[in-house]
C-alpha cells in the first residue's frame, strides 16, 4: 500500500522558488556553455553525494561531450539545519584525477565550507583544471571564498528543498525548489 503522504499536504513545504520547467531550462543552458567551454576534451564531472545528483544527472545528459563522472560524499550538516563548521570526508573517490579536466558540482553553495574542503583535497592530487559548477548560489551565507565558474540561480537567504536539497532526509524528490517553512526549522 502506497503511503499516505503528498507534497501539496504538507505544512513544511513552503513558497515555490523555483519551478521544474525553469530548472531544466537552466540545466540545458549550464551544458551547453559547458559544452563549448570543453570542446576537444573529455571533463571529469563529480557530484558531492547526496544533494547533488539529481542536478548531476541532468547536467551530464545536457553536456554534449565525452565525459566521465565520479561520486564524493562530506559531511557537516549531519540532521541540522546548519552546518557545523566541520567538514569530513565520508566517500573517496573511486578514480583518480591526476592530470584530468575536473569539474566539481555542487547542489547549492552556501557557506563554501565544503566546497573550499573539496577543492584542497582535489587540488592536492594534480588535476589538469579544477573548477566549480553549483545549481544554486547563496552569496549572503558565505565564511569561505571559493571560486564559482558556473552557477545555474543566485537565491536569496532561504532554507530550500526539492531537486535534491533535503532537510532531515526528506524533500529531495521535489521536481521543484522550494523554501522550507520557519516552522519546520524550528521557528
Amino acid at each position: 500500500m502506497k503511503a499516505d503522504w503528498s507534497r501539496r499536504a504538507d505544512e513544511n513545504i513552503g513558497a515555490l522558488l523555483l519551478d521544474a520547467p525553469a530548472i531544466r531550462k537552466r540545466v540545458h543552458e549550464l551544458g551547453d556553455q559547458i559544452t563549448g567551454d570543453y570542446r576537444g576534451r573529455n571533463p571529469h564531472l563529480i557530484a558531492i553525494l547526496k544533494g547533488a545528483c539529481i542536478f548531476h544527472a541532468d547536467l551530464v545528459r545536457a553536456i554534449d561531450l565525452s565525459l566521465s563522472m565520479d561520486f564524493i560524499a562530506v559531511g557537516s550538516y549531519g540532521n541540522a539545519a546548519r552546518t557545523s563548521g566541520e567538514v569530513r570526508l565520508l566517500k573517496d573517490l573511486d578514480e583518480s584525477v591526476e592530470g584530468r579536466d575536473v569539474l566539481l558540482v555542487e547542489d547549492i553553495l552556501d557557506t563554501g565550507l565544503t566546497v573550499h574542503y573539496i577543492l584542497q583535497n582535489l587540488g592536492s592530487r594534480g588535476p589538469r583544471s579544477l573548477k566549480v559548477v553549483t545549481l544554486l548560489n547563496k552569496p549572503s551565507h558565505r565564511q569561505v571564498d571559493v571560486p564559482v565558474d558556473y552557477v545555474g540561480f543566485e537565491i536569496p537567504d532561504h532554507f530550500v528543498v526539492g531537486y535534491g536539497l533535503d532537510f532531515k532526509q526528506r524533500y529531495r524528490n521535489l521536481p521543484e525548489i522550494r523554501i522550507l517553512s520557519r516552522e519546520a526549522l524550528g521557528g
